[in-house]
């Protein structure tokens, strides 16, 4: 397993073990309290702690090795997991959360034990505030100083990606849940905490399609992000069997890559057939070397 891979479990397991002790604490504070904003709450940490199951069990299957139906393997399974991920938790977080408060909007419930229902989402944020700095933690291995939106909308580690976006969102409902709560408790008016709800699930729409906007594009076809594509071409264009780089593409496969190579290569007109393949053999072999997720590099020598 490469240390990317290592860093994106390592953040999965941080969330999932604080989604799962906020989950309990929020069913039993929205059982005792009444309060919409806090079952929006539960089920949205209900719903995290499927969607990081979900997420070992892409990285899990992505490692399934090549097959003759397969021959470039399972890698980009995790990125059908992701999406399956992402949708649920705009279904099971954001709609039913909006679908709440709409519902307690028009039938608003009085807000029983506030003050307890405060001091559960006290706690839930220090809990997934804990999460998202182990999300930040291991992005920032791998970001090579980028921001972290710029590092977002450029990463190929989907799973990475949605444990970050998950975080985010779900400190944001809680801190949103808690002001809703602490409005109801201050007024009396079941109205904030049934806006409240209705707040959470916006936001949790909102960056599940962010996060599906990303994962789609992988699927799709990404190249290596622009640092690594550029590396690879410059290093390419080195070589000193390389007289000159036509094409390089790149495909992020996964935590893999797949690289093609067009380039004319150094003595091509003097240089006997398996003089050419011994040379062309040498160059991949280095990029292989040099850039280790680079598992697979079709290298075409032309002469236009």
């Amino acid at each position: 397993m490469s240390h990317g891979a290592e860093g994106s479990v390592r953040a999965i397991l941080y969330a999932l073990g604080a989604n799962f002790g906020i989950a309990v604490a929020k069913f039993a504070a929205a059982a005792w309290t009444g309060s919409g904003s806090m079952l929006a709450e539960a089920i949205h940490s209900t719903a995290d702690c499927v969607n990081q199951l979900l997420l070992l069990l892409g990285m899990r299957e992505a490692r399934r090795p090549e097959s003759v139906d397969h021959p470039l393997g399972h890698h980009r399974a995790a990125y059908f997991w992701s999406m399956v991920v992402a949708l649920l938790l705009f279904f099971m977080g954001g709609a039913f959360s909006v679908y709440e408060g709409v519902e307690r909007m028009l039938h608003p419930q009085p807000l029983q034990n506030g003050l307890i229902a405060m001091a559960v989402l006290g706690v839930a944020v220090i809990l997934e505030a804990f999460s998202l700095a182990g999300a930040l933690r291991e992005i920032r291995k791998i970001a090579r100083g980028r921001p972290f939106l710029r590092w977002f909308r450029e990463s190929r580690q989907s799973e990475l990606m949605v444990v970050a976006g998950e975080d985010i969102a779900a400190l944001a409902g809680l801190v949103l849940a808690f002001a809703a709560v602490a409005a109801t408790v201050l007024t009396g008016d079941p109205l904030w905490d049934a806006l409240g709800t209705l707040a959470v699930g916006v936001v949790l729409m909102v960056i599940a399609v962010a996060i599906m906007i990303e994962v789609k594009s992988l699927i799709v076809g990404e190249s290596a992000d622009p640092e690594q594509r550029a590396a690879i071409e410059t290093f390419i264009a080195a070589q000193p069997e390389v007289a000159q780089v036509f094409n390089v593409i790149t495909l992020a496969w996964g935590e893999r890559i797949v690289i093609a190579v067009k380039a004319r290569m150094a003595d091509d007109e003097t240089i006997s057939g398996a003089e050419m393949v011994r040379r062309i053999n040498a160059v991949e072999e280095r990029i292989q070397a040099e850039f280790r997720s680079a598992r697979w590099v079709f290298f075409e020598p032309d002469v236009k």
